[in-house]
C-alpha cells in the first residue's frame, strides 16, 4: 500500500503540475491556426466494426464534421453478422470501386471496396472476420496517409479532438510517432447525429463509477507517464500513429490487448534502434464512448482488459529490469506487473485474510478500522483529484450537480465496486491460466440519436 501510495501520489502531483502547464499555454494559442498551416499532417481514420449497427452511424457523422484539413475515413466491416454493411450502404450510398490495396500486412481476405457517393473521403472495406487487429492491419494497408488513427466503432469524436491530438506531431519534427487523447463516457450525454449537445451523467451508479475510474486513469495516470516517456497503453478508441512505424514493427498482433501490445513493441523498437521517438498521452482531445451498463457486460470487459495487460507484458518480458531499454524496462514495466497486473491478487488475499482473522479473533480491530478509514480516505482524495483536474482544465461536466454527483459516488467505491473489480481482475488472471482468448460478445446499445 505504501508503494501504490508514494507511486500513484507522484504521478498525482506530475499530473496537476503538466495540466496546468499546458492550459496556460493553449488558452493563448488557438488551434484554429493548425487548419491553415501547411505542416498539418494528412490522417487516416480506421475504424474497425464487428455487430456495430447500433452505433456506427454516430460514428461516422461526427467523424464527417471533424475541424481537419485533409483525412479520409476508412470503415473496416469485419465480416459482420447484423446489417452494419447494409445500414452503411443505404445511408451513405456506397458505391462498389476498384481500388489497389497495398499488402504491407497480412490480413484475411479483402470482399470489396466501397465508396460513398455523397462524401468521397469515405471508404467502407469489406473484408472476412479476422478480429480486431486483423481488421486494422487491413485499415492501415488500404491507407494513403503517413498517418492514421485507430477509432472504436461505437465513438463519438469533439470537432476539433484531430487537431489537438495531432498538435504534438505536427511539431515535433517526426520525434512523435504516437499519440493518444482522453477517451470519455458517453452514457447520460445528449448525443444528436453523432454530435454532442449536453454532456450529462447517467443515473446508473455502475455507469459514474466508470466515469470516475476514467478519469483518474487518463488524467492521473497517463499524464503522468506520458510525461517522461514511460507510457505503455495508447487507448484502442482513440489513437493516432506513424504507419511507416507501425508497418516497420509488424502491424497489430492477434492478441486480446493489442492496442497495448503494439506500444510496448514500438517502445521496444525504437531502444533497439536507438531511435529517440515519443509515445505521448494528450488530454485535450476527447473521444466519447459507449460504457457497458450492466454487472455482465462489465465483468467480461474487465476480465479481458487484464488478460490483455498479461499477454502485452509476456511477450515482451525480455524488458523487465533491463537497463538496455532505459526507464521502459526499468520503470514502466515493473509498473504494470506489479501494482497493475499483480495489485488485484495481493488485495483479495488482503480481504481473504481480513475475513478470516475476524472469525478466529486473530486482529487487532481498532488498527484493522483505522487503517480501513486511511485507505478509504487515500482513495477518495485520488478519485476526487482526478474529478477536479477534470474541472480545472477542461470543464466537460460543468454543473455543480455533477460535481456533487461525481464526489458522493466516489465515496462509495471502496465498499462495493473496488472490491468488483478486484475479483474480475482476478477471474481475468485464472481464465488467462486456462488459456481462454478472445473478446467475449458485448452488447451495445449506441450513444447516438439517429
Amino acid at each position: 500500500m505504501v508503494l501504490i501510495v508514494l507511486v500513484y501520489g507522484t504521478m498525482l502531483v506530475i499530473s496537476l503540475l503538466q495540466i496546468r502547464k499546458v492550459y496556460e499555454l493553449d488558452d493563448l494559442e488557438p488551434y484554429e491556426d493548425l487548419l491553415k498551416s501547411e505542416y498539418t499532417k494528412p490522417v487516416s481514420i480506421l475504424v474497425p466494426a464487428y455487430n456495430e449497427s447500433v452505433g456506427i452511424y454516430g460514428t461516422i457523422r461526427s467523424l464527417i464534421s471533424i475541424e481537419y484539413p485533409e483525412y479520409e475515413i476508412i470503415i473496416i466491416n469485419d465480416g459482420s453478422t447484423d446489417d452494419t454493411l447494409e445500414k452503411l450502404i443505404e445511408k451513405f450510398k456506397l458505391k462498389k470501386v476498384k481500388r489497389v490495396v497495398r499488402r504491407q500486412l497480412d490480413t484475411k481476405e479483402i470482399r470489396e471496396v466501397y465508396q460513398s457517393a455523397i462524401y468521397d473521403n469515405l471508404f467502407v472495406l469489406d473484408k472476412e472476420n479476422g478480429g480486431k487487429a486483423d481488421a486494422l492491419n487491413a485499415g492501415i494497408n488500404m491507407s494513403r496517409y503517413p498517418y492514421f488513427c485507430s477509432l472504436d466503432g461505437d465513438s463519438i469524436i469533439e470537432r476539433n479532438a484531430f487537431l489537438k491530438v495531432l498538435k504534438p506531431i505536427i511539431e515535433s519534427d517526426d520525434e512523435v510517432i504516437a499519440s493518444g487523447g482522453s477517451v470519455r463516457i458517453a452514457n447520460g450525454c445528449d448525443i444528436q447525429n453523432g454530435e454532442i449537445i449536453r454532456t450529462g451523467l447517467s443515473t446508473k451508479p455502475l455507469v459514474v463509477m466508470q466515469v470516475i475510474e476514467y478519469l483518474r486513469a487518463f488524467l492521473t495516470g497517463r499524464i503522468g507517464l506520458s510525461s517522461n516517456n514511460l507510457l505503455l497503453i495508447v487507448s484502442g478508441a482513440f489513437g493516432v500513429f506513424s504507419k511507416k512505424w507501425v508497418v516497420e514493427a509488424g502491424g497489430y498482433a492477434h492478441t486480446v490487448g493489442e492496442d497495448m501490445e503494439l506500444v510496448v513493441r514500438l517502445h521496444r523498437m525504437m531502444k533497439e534502434k536507438k531511435e529517440k521517438k515519443k509515445i505521448i498521452y494528450v488530454p485535450d482531445p476527447v473521444c466519447w464512448t459507449e460504457a457497458p451498463e450492466s454487472m455482465k457486460f462489465l465483468r467480461r470487459q474487465r476480465k479481458r482488459w487484464h488478460r490483455g495487460l498479461f499477454d502485452s507484458l509476456w511477450k515482451h518480458k525480455k524488458l523487465m529490469f533491463n537497463p538496455k531499454y532505459g526507464s521502459i524496462g526499468l520503470f514502466s514495466m515493473p509498473y504494470f506487473f506489479f501494482i497493475e497486473f499483480l495489485g488485484p491478487l495481493i488485495e483479495l488475499l488482503g480481504y481473504l485474510i481480513l475475513i478470516i482473522s475476524i472469525f478466529t479473533g486473530k486482529i487487532y480491530l481498532e488498527y484493522a478500522i483505522l487503517f480501513f478509514l486511511l485507505s478509504l480516505i487515500y482513495g477518495s482524495i485520488y478519485s476526487m483529484a482526478a474529478v477536479l483536474l477534470e474541472e480545472w482544465s477542461m470543464e466537460r461536466y460543468p454543473k455543480v450537480k455533477h460535481f456533487t454527483i461525481l464526489f458522493l459516488v466516489s465515496l462509495t467505491e471502496t465498499f462495493w465496486y473496488r472490491p468488483l473489480t478486484v475479483i474480475w481482475r482476478v477471474e481475468g488472471m485464472i481464465e488467462m491460466l486456462f488459456g481462454k482468448k478472445g473478446w467475449g460478445e458485448m452488447v451495445r446499445k449506441g450513444v447516438s440519436n439517429d
